[in-house]
């Protein structure tokens, strides 16, 4: 493995050739201060064309560089890390970079160069911060500058408290080493103890803690947090994180989702799941996985601008559109996309959507945004359509002049349960895999249904549907579904009920429509019974006026029926 790309690559020739396996090709060996000699055996491969790390060493020396994966056409750039066809690689062109490496490696084992094994890229665990807030360690010094580990009756040992938290400076002069901010704690820094061989002074450890300290098992003390005698007790663990799937196989255990962004949640994933295994082999925990399934949830993107500097000013206060330009305090300014946040100053406060459309709006439009997983585009003007689903909604359960509720205890017509459980089942299914914005489509689709079929006529709504829709709304806007909820007459909230279920019998479409090809273009729809055969259907498709129409009397010779899909009528 190599450093960073920032330094300066330097290297001394050896004067000697590698020979290359596979094309016998002669590589001059160089030692170079930039690859690592703990990873493997210090020796690297270098890949100029596809490793910016190589590429500047190649450049520094005049070494060839070629391209072995084809970059984009519109590649202007130098080294290319990414994905694409081998080229310049003989039988392995052509071969996307995950095919190629595991033909190339078959091809060593098969020439007896070698064997195909796992290399790892782990580095030792920086775990101390120069700051105050973090956990200080269980360790001091004696006077010869020793460690020894505090016992378990001195744990934990506690943050003092100090007003400045800045680091200090030891000594006059301004090369002196700083200290962290314990230092400044002087009665808590030395300290007179008693660890087993008579009362002596020690100095305490005056770094902290990183974070991941007290991130890596926060998931296990959720499980019993007023518990003072353990970190979790035994049988509450195994109820928790012994788990199983819905058919009855064993799972792997642990958290059954952890939703997080692709950036922390790898890095927290790989810290817990180190922890998690100490813990396992230790006792403490019951399953040698802490995590059952991880879901990286994509970016929200939203309007960046640049000034001529190409420095990010506040979007906030861009002024402007995209036919006339955006100004910043004047100053014209170019439009990017990019990921939301603070570092391109394009962040939109979520208090200022709730004080104008209201958290369930809020939370309602990042679900339908678009697929969890994908970068999805902030637009405030679709915040607009979803309020509106929501106020529609609402007019559809509660009559806006009473503030009554506006449903009936009688039956819902057929097709409007059909559509009920059909939205039923798709929200369940879309739930179950974090489809979010498909089930605010289907919840859309009823709500429109019922408004169609219903209401639009000044009926009141079926109380089954009602309460079917408010039960499904609730994950995503749950404010707004307790108190319709409540508007229905419930005295508890809605937690309590169980999600709806889907009647499999509703599911099955009584009738189905069939295109009709007529000399091989579609010249009509025909409905007929979901369970009608090929005499029934074909009988039905030529009584129909519009299907006569486009044979204008010309004689059938043949009807092809497709079951369930179309039927062409040859003439």
């Amino acid at each position: 493995d190599r450093q960073v790309e920032s330094r300066v690559k330097t290297g001394v020739f050896t004067g000697s050739f590698a020979v290359n396996p596979a094309t016998g090709g002669h590589i001059p060996v160089f030692l170079a201060d930039y690859v690592l000699m703990g990873y493997g055996t210090g020796a690297i491969m270098a890949v100029p064309a596809q490793d910016q790390r190589d590429w500047d060493f190649a450049e520094a020396f005049d070494l060839p560089i070629v391209r072995t994966v084809a970059p984009p056409g519109d590649w202007a750039g130098q080294a290319y890390v990414g994905e694409g066809p081998a080229i310049n690689s003989g039988f392995l062109d052509g071969l996307e970079v995950s095919e190629a490496k595991r033909a190339m490696v078959a091809w060593l084992e098969g020439q007896g160069h070698g064997e195909g094994t796992v290399t790892y890229r782990l580095r030792d665990w920086l775990f101390s911060r120069q700051r105050y807030w973090g956990e200080p360690f269980p360790i001091v010094y004696d006077d010869q500058g020793r460690p020894v580990a505090l016992p378990e009756s001195m744990l934990p040992v506690e943050l003092p408290e100090i007003d400045d938290y800045t680091p200090t400076v030891v000594g006059d002069d301004d090369d002196s080493v700083p200290e962290p901010p314990l230092g400044r704690a002087k009665e808590w820094a030395e300290v007179t103890l008693d660890l087993g061989d008579g009362p002596k002074t020690y100095r305490r450890e005056l770094n902290t803690m990183p974070q991941w300290a007290g991130s890596c098992w926060y998931y296990l003390r959720y499980l019993d947090p007023d518990n003072d005698a353990a970190l979790v007790d035994p049988d509450v663990e195994r109820y928790w994180m012994q788990g199983s799937k819905p058919d009855g196989r064993p799972a792997f255990g642990g958290v059954d989702l952890y939703v997080g962004g692709v950036e922390h949640a790898v890095l927290h994933l790989l810290y817990a799941r180190f922890w998690h295994k100490v813990l396992f082999d230790l006792g403490h925990v019951s399953t040698p996985e802490p995590f059952e399934r991880l879901f990286n949830q994509g970016y929200i993107l939203a309007d960046a601008f640049l000034d001529e500097r190409g420095f990010h000013v506040e979007a906030s206060e861009v002024e402007g559109d995209p036919e006339s330009g955006f100004t910043f305090r004047g100053q014209p300014v170019r439009r990017e996309l990019g990921k939301m946040g603070k570092s391109l100053k394009n962040a939109v406060s979520p208090e200022a959507i709730h004080g104008e459309y209201g958290t369930d709006t809020l939370r309602l439009y990042e679900m339908a945004m678009g697929p969890l997983d994908a970068d999805r585009p902030w637009n405030a003007r679709d915040i607009i359509g979803v309020h509106r689903f929501l106020q529609r909604l609402w007019r559809n359960v509660v009559d806006e002049e009473t503030g009554a509720a506006r449903v009936v205890d009688a039956p819902a017509g057929d097709e409007l349960r059909r559509a009920l459980h059909r939205t039923i089942d798709g929200v369940r299914s879309d739930m179950d895999g974090l489809r979010f914005n498909t089930a605010v489509a289907k919840l859309t689709e009823l709500n429109n249904t019922l408004t169609r079929e219903v209401t639009a006529s000044g009926a009141a709504t079926p109380r089954e549907v009602a309460e079917g829709l408010v039960l499904m709304l609730a994950p995503l806007a749950p404010h707004v579904a307790e108190e319709l909820w409540a508007r229905l007459g419930h005295e508890s909230s809605l937690v309590w009920t169980p999600f709806p279920e889907a009647d499999p019998a509703l599911l099955v479409d009584e009738e189905i429509e069939l295109p009709v090809q007529v000399a091989g273009k579609v010249r009509a729809h025909v409905r007929v019974p979901a369970d009608a055969d090929a005499a029934a259907v074909e009988a039905a498709v030529l009584d129909d006026d519009r299907v006569q129409a486009a044979l204008a009397g010309r004689e059938v010779r043949r009807v092809v029926v497709v079951p369930a899909r179309l039927v062409n009528l040859v003439v």
